[in-house]
């Protein structure tokens, strides 16, 4: 199969070529589209064997439900029911964006879409190339992130071509994702509203609307059970290389980094660096591939390019990845929650 690359602008994306992709959407092909976030790869949300070429080609577990993406809030109602004020509270102040919610759905809609369960995940994308295509096709799409399953998120058309060059119709190349960290999800279904994955949006920026939410470290359920949310397999945005995500206090950890490089190098492995500016300007001294996330204080660098940059150091044939966390305020958490994922081993260091 040929797979198919329409370059658009993002800011003023191709009616033409967007045309070509929506049809391309009903006749039940799949095509992989930006969304702030990251790339997503769609099918019609209605078209049970459109979603299950989704699972196929991605190498998806069927315990695994995809987000459903709608062009305004005001059609929620195709695919989920019994919302109340706190959900309407939650469309008003944060749709279109990174916010996707799971709430009870239509019962017409595919088994394979919400993975058996009698739940629906749910968002409207900001991005203009999502929103022109949703509206252009005319019908929901369903949409996990466009990569191979267990791999880094795409953010970038490059990254969708990398994994699934051959396998898919279409990819509308709009340019690097904007936020480049998936949406935050949020179970409505519960008696109290309960984080089921952190993302893009903040947990204290959601608290100024809901602030009952609950909000831990996700679980990662069963290997035989649905999950309620994406993004909560064991392992998920793994490199290829190993990831070693190291947690403590800065010194500490630059100390234990340096030990571990030297042992590596020593045994013979190609050593890769996923770190903030900061740290790497203390470890100089290191012969190491490198990866610079940007300054630290700055949160949204560092999750735009991070799933860039374990791709990167894949590309350049490390064998180890050493990188540390972002803590659990802001934007850490949703990035230190990718890194514990992806990583092989976390090791605490004081």
């Amino acid at each position: 199969m040929e797979t198919h690359v329409l370059r658009v602008d993002p800011g003023e994306p191709d009616r033409r070529l967007i045309a070509l992709a929506a049809q391309a959407l009903r006749s039940g092909q799949l095509v992989a589209f930006p969304t702030e976030t990251v790339y997503g790869l769609g099918a019609n949300a209605l078209d049970p064997e459109a979603i299950e070429r989704i699972f196929e080609v991605k190498g998806r577990p069927a315990t695994n439900p995809v987000i459903v993406h709608l062009a305004q809030a005001k059609q929620l109602g195709q695919v989920a029911v019994g919302f109340d004020a706190s959900v309407q509270a939650l469309v008003s102040r944060f749709w279109p964006g990174p916010l996707t919610l799971v709430l009870p759905k239509q019962p017409q809609l595919p088994s394979n879409l919400t993975a058996g369960l009698d739940t629906i995940a749910v968002r409207v994308p900001e991005h203009r190339v999502a929103q022109a295509l949703i509206h252009a096709a005319g019908v929901p799409i369903g949409a996990p992130s466009a990569n191979r399953s267990t791999r880094p998120s795409a953010t970038k058309a490059e990254h969708v071509l990398d994994d699934l060059a051959g396998r898919i119709e279409y990819v509308i190349d709009g340019g690097p994702a904007i936020l480049g960290l998936e949406s935050t999800v949020i179970d409505m279904t519960t008696p109290k509203p309960r984080l089921l994955r952190p993302g893009a949006l903040p947990l204290e920026r959601l608290r100024s609307v809901l602030p009952q939410l609950q909000g831990t470290w996700p679980a990662a359920p069963g290997s035989e059970d649905a999950a309620p949310s994406p993004g909560l397999q064991g392992k998920h945005y793994a490199p290829q290389a190993k990831l070693i995500l190291l947690e403590g206090p800065r010194h500490a950890v630059l100390n234990y980094l340096r030990e571990r490089f030297h042992q590596e190098q020593a045994e013979g492995r190609r050593v890769g660096l996923l770190l903030c500016s900061d740290d790497l300007a203390d470890l100089t001294e290191l012969a190491a591939d490198r990866f610079d996330l940007g300054q630290r204080g700055k949160l949204g660098m560092a999750a735009v390019s991070l799933f860039d940059g374990l791709r990167q150091l894949d590309s350049l044939g490390v064998d180890l990845i050493l990188t540390r966390s972002f803590g659990e305020n802001d934007l850490g958490f949703a990035i230190t929650d990718r890194l514990r994922r992806g990583a092989s081993d976390v090791i605490r260091v004081e």
